[in-house]
């Protein structure tokens, strides 16, 4: 083969690289079999939906530990980088359900209400020892000044 005709096959080669590899690493990945729940998500399944990426999904997260709950699917209109366009591309794969509550935090509440407001037959049972204990001792000084 003539140097000439090995160059102009290696040049086709690499420009056929070229062009090919972008379409490789640049491959479509495939959508979540069922919407995912922006409240519940985690950033790894996120990522499953077709234009969310790692540093959207940081953004949703960041939103959604800020500001609570989402409301809606469009709520993520507020999230820079996230137009109208690119949302019609995701909306069908996501959904807004329910935040679900881990154990800890209604444990938390449930110790938050119990601080709030004792309940009533211990409370009366507390005042009834302090007034009880706090005669006593107003009678021990009667005795003594006497």
């Amino acid at each position: 083969m003539a140097p000439r005709n090995r160059q102009t096959l290696l040049g086709r080669l690499l420009l056929l690289t070229i062009v090919l590899t972008p379409g490789l690493l640049c491959a479509k990945k495939k959508p979540p079999a069922h919407p995912v729940n922006l409240n519940t998500a985690s950033s790894e399944e996120l990522q499953l939906v077709p234009g969310i990426g790692p540093s959207t999904a940081d953004k949703i997260l960041q939103m959604r530990k800020s500001y609570g709950a989402f409301k809606s699917v469009d709520d993520l209109l507020a999230i820079k980088g996230i137009g109208p366009k690119r949302m019609e591309k995701m909306r069908k794969y996501l959904t807004v359900g329910k935040a679900s509550q881990t154990k800890k935090s209604s444990t938390d509440a449930q110790a938050a209400k119990a601080l709030a407001k004792p309940p009533p037959g211990k409370a009366d049972a507390a005042k009834t020892t302090a007034k009880s204990k706090a005669d006593a001792d107003s009678s021990e000084k009667d005795d003594e000044e006497q």
